[in-house]
C-alpha cells in the first residue's frame, strides 16, 4: 500500500466514523423490514408470537435453507477425532454451509466430506490474532493444501487498537491474497467485544479494502460474542455486497433470526443441529454453552 493509498484509506475510515456518530433518521436494516437501531426490540415480540415462522422467513426458506447459512463449528482445544467425525456426519446429514475446525483436522474433514458437497472451513491466527502476517499466510496456504475451501482469520487486534492501520491492512491482505489465489472464501474476524465503535468501523473498512469476502464478529473465545447491534453496524459500513458472519453465542433459532434481521448472511455455531431442529418445530435438548 502506497502512502497515498493509506491516506485515502484513513480518510474513508474517518468519514465512516463521523457518519456513525451523526444523528440521522432511522435506516432500514439488511432485511428491509426492521429498523436496525431497534431490531432486537422489534424482533422480540414478533418471535414471541411465532418464532419459527419468522425464523424461516428471515432466511428465505425452510430448514434446508437455514442449514446452508450455518458453519457447523467445533473449535474447542480438546476436540477428539470421534467428535470431529460426528461433526462431519451431522454436516453431511443436514447440509450445513461448512464445517469449521482447527487446522489440525482439515485433512480429516476434507476426506470425510469429499462426496457430501459440504466444504471445510478452517481458522488462521486463532483465537488471538497476535501472530505475524507471514505466519498467517503460511497457515492459510497449509489449510488450503489440506483441503480447506474457506478461511476465517483473526485480525491483529493489538495493532488496530494502537492505531497502526497499515499493519492491520497488511495482516488481512496476507490472508485474502492467498485465498484469492486458490479461489477460497476469506472471512475476517474482528473480535467486536474488544473494540470501540470507531475501531469496529475501522476494522470493517480495512477488511473491505483488503477484498475479504466476509467480515465476522467474533472468535467465540473472547469476552463476548455476536450482537445484533454490531451486525447492523458492520452491514452499514461494508454495504450490501460483502458477507457478514455472526458467531459467538448464537445457540438458538431466536438468536439466528435476530442476526439475520440485522444483516448477517452466515452464522457460526456449534449448536447448528439444535437450531435446525427448532426451525422444524422439534424440541431439542437445552443448549449448553458453546461457540
Amino acid at each position: 500500500m502506497t502512502p497515498l493509498e493509506l491516506q485515502r484509506l484513513i480518510q474513508i475510515i474517518v468519514e465512516e466514523v463521523a457518519a456513525a456518530g451523526v444523528s440521522r433518521p432511522p435506516v432500514r436494516c439488511h432485511c428491509h423490514s426492521l429498523l436496525y437501531e431497534c431490531c432486537p426490540a422489534r424482533v422480540a415480540p414478533v418471535l414471541a408470537a411465532g418464532a419459527t415462522r419468522l425464523g424461516l422467513h428471515a432466511v428465505g426458506g425452510g430448514a434446508g435453507e437455514l442449514a446452508k447459512m450455518i458453519d457447523h463449528t467445533l473449535l474447542k482445544p480438546d476436540a477428539t477425532k470421534t467428535e470431529i467425525e460426528a461433526l462431519c456426519r451431522e454436516a453431511s446429514e443436514y447440509g450445513f454451509a461448512s464445517v469449521c475446525v482447527n487446522p489440525t483436522w482439515v485433512a480429516t474433514c476434507s476426506r470425510l466430506l469429499q462426496r457430501s458437497g459440504v466444504p471445510v472451513c478452517s481458522v488462521v491466527g486463532f483465537p488471538l490474532g497476535a501472530t505475524t502476517a507471514d505466519t498467517k499466510q503460511y497457515e492459510t496456504r497449509r489449510a488450503i493444501f489440506d483441503g480447506a475451501r474457506e478461511i476465517d482469520m483473526v485480525i491483529n487486534v493489538g495493532a488496530l487498537k494502537s492505531g497502526d492501520l497499515h499493519r492491520v491492512e497488511q495482516d488481512i491482505a496476507a490472508v485474502t491474497w492467498a485465498c484469492r489465489e486458490s479461489n477460497v472464501v476469506s472471512k475476517v474476524i474482528i473480535e467486536t467485544a474488544l473494540l470501540t465503535e470507531d475501531e469496529k468501523v475501522a476494522a470493517c473498512t480495512l477488511a473491505k479494502a483488503a477484498a475479504a469476502d466476509f467480515v465476522k464478529t467474533s472468535t467465540g473465545f473472547g469476552p463476548g460474542g455476536a450482537t445484533a447491534a454490531d451486525v447492523a453496524l458492520m452491514r452499514r459500513v461494508v454495504g450490501e455486497d460483502m458477507g457478514i458472519k455472526a458467531s459467538g453465542g448464537v445457540r438458538t433459532l431466536e438468536h439466528v433470526t435476530a442476526m439475520v434481521a440485522a444483516g448477517a448472511t452466515r452464522i457460526g455455531a456449534s449448536a447448528g443441529v439444535r437450531i435446525v431442529q427448532q426451525s422444524r418445530g422439534q424440541q431439542p435438548p437445552e443448549a449448553g454453552k458453546g461457540y
